[in-house]
């Protein structure tokens, strides 16, 4: 009980010089306390970024298992399949037009005739002419048979023989001439030759003058459509066909949907910027409802490698040093660097074949201050 009493005294004691301490250097505490404050508050972010760890100076990621695609971007748009331009082979005036834009038409369907009029005359004028030519060919074989001589001997005769043989040549003409007639008649009227829709009409109105060049029915299929895309030159090598594809459509900004490339074209053509590019074919799926109209714009994203469960980092996380590619590690309060192998990459992500584990953490770079 004593001892308690004793150790009470001496606690008052000290917590009594304490306060005169206190009180006696009361400014020079206010101060340094004023200096702690201040210095807290204007220390350099970078100062404190080091006094806080490697992970507050620097951006990471962590080590991921994941798929991992590589796939090269290109533009294009939606094109029939089945397309054609047809045109009248002759000048003309147009007389009848059985179809406007939008329509349906069947193969062989007629679409639009020229004025024959004068067409069916000239025909009717070689037939004239054809059945004339065949009257004086059947007359001469005739005059030539009431000679008197035999056939055999009519025949040898050279001056008969030519005379015959001018007459057997005009005759072939005149068929041909009739063929001609008879065909271009047929050719004043079009039709389509696939089913399909029409998608454009240069000259829409009858009794309009026209020229093959200024009177062109355009039909396209519907059931076969197909997205054409430029590759540009540096990543043709990568492409070949039956590779997936993801189209995204600007008229459908929110789906994706999935083909396939057909066909790589071998010639190249020069883009509107004045690249290189070449035209791959892309089969679309089946055109339910007519969604996919022809010249609607997309992007695709031609897979060109997918691999699954494969161990990834962010590209920015790879550094190359004498040739060799490493990447910086956080353990604890402190960086290393470990070397890596690396394998498939994508525009974001890179595989790392050995090297690194699922869950570390990589550098990608520095935090801005």
């Amino acid at each position: 009980m004593d001892n308690s009493i004793l150790n009470l005294t001496k606690m008052k004691a000290g917590i009594k010089k304490l306060i005169e301490l206190i009180k006696k250097h009361k400014a020079a505490i206010s101060i340094g306390l004023a200096v702690l404050i201040i210095f807290l508050a204007v220390v350099p972010p970078r100062v404190k970024k080091i006094m806080a760890g490697p992970q507050a100076q620097y951006e990471t990621a962590q080590v991921k298992k994941e798929s991992l695609i590589q796939s090269i971007s290109a533009s294009g748009e939606i094109a029939s399949q089945e397309q054609v331009d047809l045109k009248f082979q002759t000048s003309g005036q147009l007389a009848w037009v059985g179809v406007k834009e939008g329509d349906q038409v069947k193969k062989w369907q007629a679409i639009a005739s020229l004025d024959k009029r004068e067409l069916e005359k000239d025909l009717r004028i070689e037939l004239n002419d054809y059945l004339n030519e065949r009257w004086d060919f059947e007359q001469t074989y005739e005059d030539y048979e009431k000679s008197g001589l035999s056939e055999e001997k009519w025949l040898v005769t050279d001056a008969i023989k030519r005379i015959l043989q001018k007459a057997q040549f005009d005759l072939n003409n005149k068929v041909i001439d009739v063929e001609i007639a008879d065909l271009t008649v047929k050719l004043a009227t079009i039709s389509s030759p696939i089913d399909g829709i029409v998608t454009s009409i240069d000259v829409p109105i009858a009794g309009v003058n026209i020229t093959p060049a200024t009177a062109v029915f355009t039909i396209a299929n519907p059931g076969l459509m197909k997205f054409i895309a430029d590759i540009d030159e540096s990543d043709v090598g990568k492409t070949s066909i039956g590779q997936k594809v993801i189209i995204t459509l600007d008229a459908y900004p929110d789906e994706e949907f999935e083909g396939e490339t057909t066909n790589i074209a071998f010639a190249a053509i020069t883009t509107s910027g004045g690249g290189t590019a070449f035209k791959a074919d892309i089969s679309l799926p089946e055109n339910i409802d007519q969604r996919f109209k022809v010249g609607m714009n997309g992007d695709v994203e031609i897979v060109t490698a997918e691999k699954t469960d494969v161990t990834t980092v962010p590209i920015e996380a790879i550094k190359t040093k004498d040739g060799k590619n490493y990447v910086q590690i956080i353990e604890g309060r402190s960086i290393k660097e470990i070397g890596v192998e690396t394998g498939l990459e994508s525009d974001t992500k890179i595989e790392i074949i050995s090297g690194l584990e699922e869950g570390q953490l990589v550098v990608t770079g520095k935090k801005e201050s």
